[in-house]
């Protein structure tokens, strides 16, 4: 082993590299609980379905215009909700993404 470190890494120990990690560590649970709070809103149809979505995916509200209800066409409605859900879901893995990102550098983004 290199003189004066651990592997070459210029002085840095195990000792401190396990401290660096215990900050991430405890940087991404509070970035965690962060995103429990946060919230993105998508719409659809030029607003007729709107989903809040929290950052770690739980849909908070789904909320629809009543004139796009229509009993003779529900396959259109399920698309707009469908479409609504999946956008809400990658604005929230974007959110998540980002924020984690702060935390780690960008060392392993998309992780999350």
């Amino acid at each position: 082993m290199a003189k004066g470190g651990f592997g070459g890494m210029g002085g840095m120990n195990m000792q401190s590299l396990m401290k660096q990690a215990q900050k991430m560590q405890k940087k991404m649970e509070e970035a965690q609980e962060a995103l429990a709070e946060k919230t993105v809103e998508t719409t659809s149809g030029g607003g007729a379905v709107k989903i809040v979505i929290t950052g770690k995916k739980v849909i908070k509200s789904i909320k629809i215009d009543p004139e796009v209800v229509d009993p003779d066409d529900v396959e259109m409605l399920e698309d707009l909700i469908l479409s609504s859900v999946n956008e809400a879901i990658r604005q929230a893995d974007e959110m998540a993404n980002n924020e984690m990102s702060k935390i780690t550098g960008g060392v392993g983004n998309g992780m999350f």
